[in-house]
């Protein structure tokens, strides 16, 4: 790497000795040890790398998506289908160079994707990962599959290297945002990230083959009992981002990990509360969009995705 490039990565790593990634903004000094709400640290905790079909058509095509899976989510919800991870520190901590490699190999295994899973407190890790596996030969669109809860400072890391943003865009309003994952301010900080990745990377662009190649895709899990919240949500796209922008309308909520404590989302979505956040995408003049069959919501789901919209 020239001496150009080593110096991007050290100033750019550098940024975890006051830790702002996300809006906590902890201001915790990871590169010497100090941890703070997700508890990651210098390096990259890896808990799986695999090959995934299940995402949108798009982004897992024919031969699936290269899914790297990173454990301390900065976000604490309740109904986490992947709570051992995201929840825990599971895995391996891995240098910048390791997990270059990682992407290589996930290349190198076929996949249409580097597919990167609740990266948030890595931003830094993976920049430099990204820029030494671009010079060994990483060609593959990049996906950045997160929470939508990250500082705008922090996703500005990612610019030329990130093609696809991929946000899980959560909630409209505090109470739910606090009580179920326990992230005050999310809407506020959700919809400034959400606008920094559509000014990266523009709408999203789809292949003749179908497959994503950059852009912006926004996901929303329709929760038990909050419909009219995920019509804001679909309001405030169709208020703000452009008419062609895609969204994927999730009825896969499954009651697992502490919904039981929550006996208000302490079951499955029902039809009739799918159906009107669908009715009400049709009538916001969103053109493109993905919706579920309901009956992917089991423990063991296999999510179903159909496109409305697009031709």
């Amino acid at each position: 790497m020239t001496s150009r490039s080593n110096k991007t990565i050290a100033s750019e790593l550098a940024i975890l000795k006051k830790c702002r990634l996300c809006p906590r903004n902890c201001g915790v000094d990871r590169l010497h040890g100090e941890t703070g709400f997700c508890g990651a640290r210098a390096y990259a905790t890896v808990a799986l790398a695999s090959k995934h079909y299940w995402e949108e058509p798009c982004i897992s095509g024919t031969k699936g998506s290269g899914t790297v899976f990173f454990s301390r989510c900065n976000m604490r919800c309740v109904f986490c289908q992947n709570h051992q991870i995201s929840w825990g520190g599971i895995g391996t901590e891995l240098k910048y160079e390791e997990l270059a490699e990682v992407f290589l190999r996930q290349q190198a295994s076929d996949t249409h994707n580097i597919n990167l899973i609740s990266p948030t407190p890595y931003i830094p890790v993976i920049a430099a990962a990204l820029r030494l596996a671009r010079k060994g030969g990483l060609t593959i669109p990049v996906v950045f599959n997160s929470n939508a809860f990250e500082s705008v400072d922090g996703l500005r890391i990612l610019e030329g290297l990130v093609d696809i943003y991929l946000p899980d865009f959560k909630y409209a309003q505090d109470e739910p945002a606090i009580r179920y994952s326990g992230s005050k301010g999310y809407f506020k900080a959700a919809t400034a990230a959400i606008l920094e990745m559509h000014r990266q990377v523009g709408a999203l662009v789809i292949n003749r083959q179908g497959l994503a190649e950059r852009g912006l895709l926004i996901r929303h899990l329709v929760l038990p009992g909050q419909s009219n919240a995920a019509c804001q949500i679909l309001q405030w796209v169709q208020s703000n981002l452009p008419s062609e922008t895609y969204v994927s309308i999730m009825g896969q909520f499954v009651p697992l990990w502490r919904t039981s404590r929550y006996p208000e989302i302490n079951r499955r979505l029902a039809l009739v509360e799918y159906k009107a956040v669908l009715d009400f995408f049709e009538k916001t003049g969103l053109i493109n969009g993905y919706l579920q069959d309901l009956s992917s919501a089991d423990e063991n789901y296999v999510p179903q995705f159909d496109l409305r919209g697009l031709e």
